[in-house]
C-alpha cells in the first residue's frame, strides 16, 4: 500500500476549481473549463453591504442581494438604479414576477 501526502491547501485548491468548473493552465493560473472567460469571482457580503447600506430593511435587502450576486457574480454600483450593468441581476423575478434584486 502506497501513502501519498499532499498538503491540505492543495487538495481544497483543487476541488474548489473542480466545483467552480476551472482547470489550470501550463502556467499553473486557473481557467475556465469551458475555455470561455468569466467574470471574477466577487465578495458578495462586502458587495451587498454597499448596495443596501441606505435600504430601510438592511436584512432583507441584504439576502436578497446575496441571492442576486452569487447568480449573476455581479452587483451594480450605488445604493440603487444602475442596474444595466448587470443584466443577469435586473432581470431575475419573484414568483410573482417582480424585480428580486434591490
Amino acid at each position: 500500500m502506497v501513502h501519498c501526502s499532499l498538503p491540505l491547501h492543495v487538495v481544497a485548491e483543487a476541488s474548489l476549481h473542480n466545483f467552480i468548473g476551472l482547470e489550470d493552465d501550463k502556467e499553473g493560473n486557473a481557467t475556465p473549463a469551458d475555455g470561455f472567460s468569466r467574470r471574477p469571482i466577487i465578495n458578495c457580503n462586502f458587495a451587498c453591504a454597499r448596495r443596501c447600506m441606505k435600504a430601510s430593511r438592511k436584512n432583507v435587502c441584504a439576502r436578497a442581494c446575496g441571492t442576486c450576486c452569487i447568480k449573476c457574480q455581479c452587483v451594480p454600483a450605488g445604493t440603487s438604479g444602475n442596474k444595466t450593468m448587470c443584466p443577469c441581476y435586473a432581470n431575475l423575478r419573484t414568483h410573482g414576477l417582480k424585480p428580486k434584486c434591490p
